[in-house]
């Protein structure tokens, strides 16, 4: 295989919006959902978006959060369904090391053709 050849096929790995609903991981093909949340509780003032962005980018998962005025955190996350399955019980379960998470609740895992978004992101 040629240089130019093996260079496009890399760049075509890095770029998730051009993925179609169909994404290779380790020879398999897995379907992309989407699934949106909203968490109550104490997760304002205690870095729960960045902790959840950094644990989105650990499961190779994208989309965005942000705090409402009613002191929630929403967002929606895109993925193969078992890393959104990870990610969900992260959400309800653990969040960042001094949130208090009282409640969550999810959508159900909508498939989509295509990532929405390139990586995940914390909006203000």
């Amino acid at each position: 295989m040629n240089s130019k050849l093996k260079e496009k096929e890399e760049v075509r790995r890095d770029q998730p919006s051009k993925l179609s609903s169909e994404t290779l991981n380790m020879g398999k093909v897995k379907k992309l959902y989407s699934m949106m949340f909203e968490i109550y509780g104490r997760v304002q003032g205690v870095y729960f978006r960045k902790h959840t962005q950094i644990k989105a980018k650990e499961l190779g998962l994208y989309g965005w959060c942000m705090n409402t005025k009613d002191g929630t955190v929403k967002g929606i996350v895109e993925g193969p369904v078992d890393l959104i399955s990870e990610m969900r019980i992260w959400l309800q379960h653990k969040g960042s090391p001094r949130s208090i998470i009282e409640k969550a609740v999810f959508t159900s895992n909508e498939p989509i053709s295509a990532y929405n978004f390139s990586k995940f992101t914390i909006k203000r």
